[in-house]
């Protein structure tokens, strides 16, 4: 059960669609340009690029259905990505979301809601062993009481993770090495409040790192004890913006488990974002250590 990452979140098939010519308008045609049916979701696409960087990953989330199943096995086969704690359920179809891309933005589409709401829980527990066995963890707050599960264990043996979106009060923030909030994040839990109002609360509640990310604008992070700094994302040329959050996340999980001090870990998961985002589709060309290395040299 020895991995260097333990990943809990959300693994799923992702159809994208990159268009010619700007965004979708209400009746009227739209050109693809690229369409590609990969793994996805915050934790695969984190696995596919911790894989990347070489990092050996195992991963635990969401129920796979039929229809996914095949598409996931094919493509980690011959990547650093243990899938063995998943769940394969030959009677469920499948988890799915389909995003449409262009103009540097993206809207997705998919059956979150029914799939929150059915009253299945289709998610696994944590298993105790896979996080007793990792050396740094991420969990994704998106299972409830399951996800609170990894963060006790995590806790118990002694695991540093990151997370990301969980409100500053929560159990999951408390005890985090990292915590990364999006603006999203901020929308869905917080409607109103500024990220300089935020994050003050946020260190507050926990002795551990946090950033408040901003899209491709200046964003904030800090700690207990010490002053807030602001940093200013690499500037590339845009492509696709589909994955950037999650090679970000990637990128903190990557400099927890090399010991990274904070300054460093910011600019290197911003180098992450930065390199994920200059081309499509990510999990067919994801980030390389070189390739970050080199951004970050200037």
């Amino acid at each position: 059960m020895q991995s260097d990452v333990y990943l809990y979140g959300m693994i799923l098939a992702s159809t994208s669609f990159l268009l010619k010519g700007g965004f979708i308008k209400p009746d009227k045609y739209s050109e693809i340009s690229a369409k590609y049916r990969l793994p996805g979701g915050e934790t695969g696409t984190c696995a596919t690029v911790l894989a990347s960087l070489g990092a050996n990953v195992r991963v635990d989330g969401n129920h796979i259905g039929y229809e996914v199943e095949p598409l996931l096995r094919e493509f980690y086969k011959d990547k650093t990505v243990q899938l063995d704690s998943l769940y394969f359920d030959s009677n469920y179809r499948g988890l799915e979301d389909y995003i449409i891309i262009a103009d540097g933005v993206r809207s997705p589409i998919g059956t979150f809601v029914e799939f929150y709401s059915s009253g299945k829980n289709q998610w696994n527990i944590p298993k105790e062993e896979d996080i007793a066995g990792c050396k740094v963890a991420a969990i994704d707050p998106y299972f409830g009481d399951a996800s609170d599960v990894a963060a006790q264990y995590c806790v118990k043996h002694g695991k540093q993770y990151v997370t990301i979106d969980c409100k500053y009060d929560s159990y999951m923030h408390q005890n985090a090495a990292i915590t990364l909030i999006s603006g999203e994040g901020i929308q869905n839990n917080y409607p109103g409040l500024t990220r300089d109002e935020l994050l003050p609360l946020y260190i507050e509640s926990s002795n551990g790192l946090t950033i408040i990310t901003n899209g491709s604008n200046q964003f904030c992070y800090g700690r207990k004890g010490q002053e807030i700094r602001r940093f200013n994302p690499f500037k590339v040329q845009v492509v696709s913006t589909l994955g950037a959050g999650d090679t970000f996340k990637a990128g903190c999980v990557y400099g927890l488990l090399n010991g990274m001090h904070d300054d460093k870990l910011v600019r290197f998961a911003s180098a992450c974002s930065a390199v994920a985002i200059s081309r499509f589709p990510l999990p067919l060309n994801p980030p390389k250590l070189e390739e970050i290395e080199k951004l970050l040299l200037g």
